[in-house]
């Protein structure tokens, strides 16, 4: 009797939001975090969420058609109850800090990796998408944001398709949650108009 390993793999069904994995070219620049205020009980911003620059000079989470700044890496705050310094992966909305900052990954040529709600091919490379925006939870706080695979287009869209991700568990193209690079195609600091 020989065990004979099952080589047929579906993607791994599990949303992450916008991870930064390097930018376009590779080239040295560090990949640094640039601070950004967020308002006193402003929505839930989770880790790796897409963020934009709001009208109020501070930053909010980004839903689908919106121009991107990045996704949030962490927010700092001195938190109203212990008045102690504190620093967490996702921000809570319940949060009344007066001083809370977001670290995001706004370089405009940032790579990113994220999950497709759906199936997407090789093909697809290239063609552009909005995101779908779903709450992350606890007790991670982890982004749930996914590609929309039924917006994908050669129009304008908020990401560029770039390629398939290498990850082994993830990387089965045309099969539903695939794991793609992509490039944010609706910069809030390439764009020409201001917010």
């Amino acid at each position: 009797n020989v065990y004979k390993e099952d080589t047929t793999m579906a993607n791994k069904d599990s949303a992450f939001g916008l991870k930064p994995i390097g930018k376009v070219g590779q080239n040295r620049d560090n990949q640094g975090l640039s601070e950004y205020s967020i308002a006193a009980s402003a929505s839930a911003i989770y880790f790796q969420d897409p963020v934009e620059l709001a009208a109020t000079g501070t930053i909010t989470v980004a839903a689908a058609s919106d121009a991107l700044l990045g996704s949030l890496n962490g927010v700092f705050f001195t938190d109203a109850t212990t008045d102690k310094p504190t620093y967490a992966n996702h921000l809570n909305a319940s949060n009344t800090a007066t001083d809370i900052v977001g670290f995001v990954s706004d370089d405009p040529y940032e790579r990113f990796e994220i999950q497709a709600d759906g199936a997407t091919a090789a093909a697809d490379v290239g063609l552009n998408a909005d995101i779908v925006y779903a709450a992350g939870s606890s007790p991670d706080y982890v982004s749930k944001v996914e590609l929309q695979t039924s917006d994908q287009k050669t129009g304008t869209a908020q990401l560029r398709i770039i390629g398939i991700s290498k990850d082994p568990q993830n990387n089965e193209a045309g099969s539903a949650n695939v794991n793609l690079v992509v490039i944010i195609n609706e910069h809030q600091l390439k764009a020409t108009a201001g917010v």
